[in-house]
């Protein structure tokens, strides 16, 4: 049997990892280096580690630091941001990269992650898919595009599989950083729509959460503001698992 992952999910904002809120408002995690080895310390299964400034700012993937986080993780890493060609995968893979998280770049031009993943193979193309609601339907948002009203997100997700993407990150911007827990029935639409992994994100605040949305379907969960602004910790989250009956590495 497959274990559900507990995945930190960091932003790289102005050379430190962040957290946001709803996209909006950015709290300061810590330095990435020194994050980075707390984290192999909390047993963590993943770390997924997004440059914002790359991907809004068009500043360029910040490879030194991501090198540097790279160099400190003994768990897999995936790094997404500002990735705008086969070289940038490659590059990242070269740093100690496991994984390659997709947005922007996938929903201008979706025959990419075609291309990457059959260089790659699917197992190292994650497709990053945020969501917002409008007018009460779920969206496809991106930072840099807005709300992609011309594209069902069911369509996207379905188009995703298809092209050969391993993953979907699925991140409820509604809940991001408000601990107020998992959209629950976001991910359960998710899941029904397609077979590949479904790692949830945004609002976490317990490790019930955890619970309830991997029961709902996801594959992994991945949060921040739960282990740097709360008592929980990755081994909390684990321990709910367990008793759940969910099967967990520990």
């Amino acid at each position: 049997m497959l274990k559900h992952r507990v995945i930190p999910c960091v932003l790289l904002k102005d050379w430190q990892l962040t957290k946001s809120v709803q996209f909006k408002e950015f709290r300061t995690i810590g330095h990435p280096k020194v994050t980075s080895k707390i984290y192999n310390k909390r047993n963590v299964d993943e770390l997924i580690v997004l440059d914002i400034d790359a991907s809004t700012n068009k500043s360029g993937i910040n490879f030194e630091i991501l090198a540097d986080i790279a160099n400190e993780c003994f768990m897999p890493l995936t790094i997404g941001g500002g990735i705008k060609s086969l070289n940038d995968i490659n590059k990242l893979l070269a740093i100690g990269a496991d994984k390659i998280s997709l947005n922007t770049i996938a929903l201008k031009n979706p025959d990419f992650i075609k291309e990457s993943s059959s260089k790659f193979g699917s197992q190292c193309i994650i497709i990053s898919v945020d969501v917002m609601k409008k007018n009460g339907v779920y969206t496809v948002f991106n930072k840099n595009l807005g709300f992609c009203e011309n594209l069902s997100l069911i369509e996207w997700i379905k188009t995703c599989e298809r092209l050969g993407a391993g993953e979907l990150l699925i991140t409820s911007v509604d809940n991001d950083g408000l601990e107020c827990g998992y959209d629950i029935d976001l991910i359960s639409l998710v899941c029904k729509e397609v077979n590949i992994p479904i790692i949830a994100n945004g609002g976490a605040s317990n490790p019930q959460n955890a619970v309830d949305v991997l029961k709902a379907g996801a594959d992994a969960v991945a949060a921040a503001s739960i282990f740097h602004f709360t008592k929980y910790t990755p081994n909390n989250i684990k321990e709910a698992l367990k008793e759940a009956g969910l099967a967990v590495r520990l």
